[in-house]
């Protein structure tokens, strides 16, 4: 049988692999390979730098002075009342949001705005003396005030409505007193008319709560009648003299604040009694009468208010031209 013999010198056409190193492998005991070594890998953490924190301190003191600035620029500007009344109502909050809805709060927010550019701090202390009386009378007694059906809505909380009826004539004083309407001659007269529509505002509920609160009788103003806890344009002795104590002491606050001097101080009490007087008329004969569901208490609060301030200004102007 013939056969082929290879030489010994022919080339092999797949060379061998060299085998692994016995090192590559991770030996069981006894010399068995289990697992092949991967490549080292080095374990040592790179570690970012750590981000410079913000300089606190630094931004604090910014902040402080920019609201210092905004405080203290004279005469007010619109940007920094702005800034003022945002920063007093971010503190104030808690409070404000005790004697306010949030609607009414928002409300307040531009009132106070307003205020601080027509009138500086002291415009604006006198607004947060009435609000901080006012919420007070309003939350006194509230559960019995809820029982007999006389309480404020919300929880006594006050909304859009009452704001603006509260502070329709305090805010066309502080307009025209921004706009310089009738020059110097007539500034005064805008302060004057501003202090007298928060006398008259605040005179005006305090009244109505301590009477619904304390009073012991009630009268129809226009009958004389004895009527029950707040009926409209029903007053009592407790809640008149209430009235005209609160009355007294804003136009105190004025007085303590350089608004008003003492003569302009008596004259916004009276014309407060005077404008609350015809309110209590308006709200015995007109209110909740067919023909007249418009007039709510919101719009008799304007006309209070704004017969409060111009009663005010015509007093003075009467008391001055009798003096020259």
């Amino acid at each position: 049988m013939a056969c082929t013999v290879l030489p010994l010198h022919a080339p092999i056409s797949s060379p061998l692999r060299p085998l692994p190193s016995r090192s590559s492998y991770l030996l069981a005991p006894g010399g068995v390979p289990l697992v092949r070594r991967g490549p080292r890998v080095s374990h040592h953490l790179h570690l970012t730098p750590p981000r410079a924190l913000p300089d606190i301190a630094a931004a604090s003191a910014g902040l402080r002075d920019v609201l210092a600035d905004a405080v203290l620029a004279y005469p007010p500007t619109w940007s920094s009342a702005a800034a003022t009344n945002l920063a007093v109502f971010v503190a104030g909050s808690p409070l404000l949001l005790s004697g306010l809805s949030a609607s009414g709060f928002a409300a307040a927010y531009l009132l106070g705005t307003l205020t601080w550019r027509a009138f500086g701090a002291q415009g604006y202390l006198l607004v947060a003396a009435y609000f901080v009386l006012g919420t007070a009378v309003t939350k006194l007694k509230i559960k019995q005030k809820e029982a007999l059906g006389v309480a404020e809505k919300r929880g006594g909380r006050r909304g859009p409505g009452s704001v603006i009826g509260s502070s329709a004539a305090g805010c066309v004083c502080a307009l025209l007193s921004i706009y310089n309407i009738g020059g110097g001659a007539l500034a005064e007269l805008w302060i004057l008319g501003f202090v007298a529509s928060f006398c008259t505002k605040l005179s005006d509920t305090v009244s109505s709560e301590i009477g619904k609160a304390y009073g012991r009788t009630t009268y129809l103003v226009t009958t004389f009648k004895v009527v029950p806890r707040g009926t409209e344009g029903a007053v009592s002795v407790e809640g008149t003299l209430a009235g005209i104590v609160a009355s007294m002491f804003l136009a105190g606050v004025g007085y303590i604040l350089g608004q008003v001097n003492v003569p302009q101080g008596l004259v916004c009490v009276l014309a407060s009694q005077i404008a609350n007087f015809g309110e209590s008329l308006i709200g015995a004969s007109l209110q909740d009468k067919e023909g007249f569901e418009w007039l709510n208490n919101d719009v008799v609060n304007v006309l209070n208010i704004s017969a409060g301030a111009i009663l005010a200004v015509l007093m003075q102007r009467l008391l001055v031209s009798w003096r020259s």
